[in-house]
């Protein structure tokens, strides 16, 4: 198909009219400067808001520290304020007291042992009882001049080791007698001494229902120590008739007597350990 010589723009076939590069140019201008401008205005109001929220920041940070201030000028006065330990002060009542001498402690030592000493204290009472066995008491006796109650090696042992006093006493059953002679010394060692010393022995004390026995029979001894005294026994029969070496009978009743000895001074330092526990009280 064919337009003929005029062409597509209309009719005569004119040319298209020429763009106007110029002020196209002039208005693209403007446009960018219009835009610059608005860019630079919202950047300024962004600034300018940035900045009331640090001042606000800045405004509140000075009142806290402005509250602060407040807080520390209302401290409390120095007689207001606690004192510095509210732990009382320790007082004398609260150290303890010392602890009571033991019993042992006491029986060891004259200066320490001080309580009436007599066969009275010693040996009271009509019987006496050693393990679950009662035997009756017939004769006491009491001599500071020990050797002379005393046989055999005793009696220098006594003297040797410095014995003070020589307490006896005698006890029977069932035709067997016991003498017990309890010896007090000055120190423990003493008595430890005259215990290995020994050798027979106490001499038995007749009297109070019981005859002379054991000075010319066989009989049976022994010796023990507890602190500053050294206690022994010698047991026989009334009869006169001698102990052997299978006799059972003479054998328990001078283990009885010596235990009921070691309990009677034992309990003699018991009562003065009771006494100055209570005396500290």
């Amino acid at each position: 198909m064919s337009f003929g010589q005029g062409g597509p723009y209309g009719p005569g076939g004119s040319q298209p009219p020429t763009p106007d590069w110029a002020a196209l140019a002039d208005d693209t201008a403007r446009r960018g400067r219009r835009r610059k401008l608005l860019f630079i205005g919202g950047g300024v109001l962004a600034t300018a808001a940035i900045g009331a929220i640090v001042a606000t920041a800045v405004i509140s940070s000075g009142d806290k520290g402005k509250s602060s201030d407040n807080s520390a000028s209302r401290l409390p006065a120095p007689q207001d304020l606690p004192s510095e330990s509210s732990t009382p002060e320790p007082t004398f009542s609260d150290v303890a007291p010392p602890a009571p001498p033991k019993p042992l402690d006491i029986l060891s030592s004259a200066k320490r042992d001080k309580a009436p000493l007599s066969a009275a204290t010693l040996f009271p009472g009509e019987k006496a009882v050693g393990n679950g066995h009662t035997y009756t008491k017939g004769a006491t006796a009491a001599t500071s001049a020990c050797a002379t109650a005393a046989q055999g090696r005793l009696g220098p042992a006594l003297t040797n080791n410095g014995c003070r006093s020589l307490f006896r006493a005698t006890y029977s059953k069932d035709g067997v007698a016991v003498t017990v002679g309890i010896a007090v010394f000055d120190t423990k060692a003493a008595a430890e001494r005259a215990k290995e010393q020994a050798g027979p022995n106490v001499a038995s004390l007749a009297g109070g229902g019981v005859p002379v026995f054991c000075r010319q029979a066989d009989c049976r001894a022994s010796a023990n120590a507890i602190g500053r005294y050294a206690y022994f026994t010698i047991a026989g029969y009334t009869s006169g008739a001698d102990v052997t070496t299978a006799d059972t009978k003479a054998l328990q009743a001078g283990r009885d007597i010596a235990d009921y000895a070691f309990r009677r001074i034992l309990e003699r330092g018991n009562q003065q350990a009771s006494a100055a526990a209570t005396a500290t009280d």
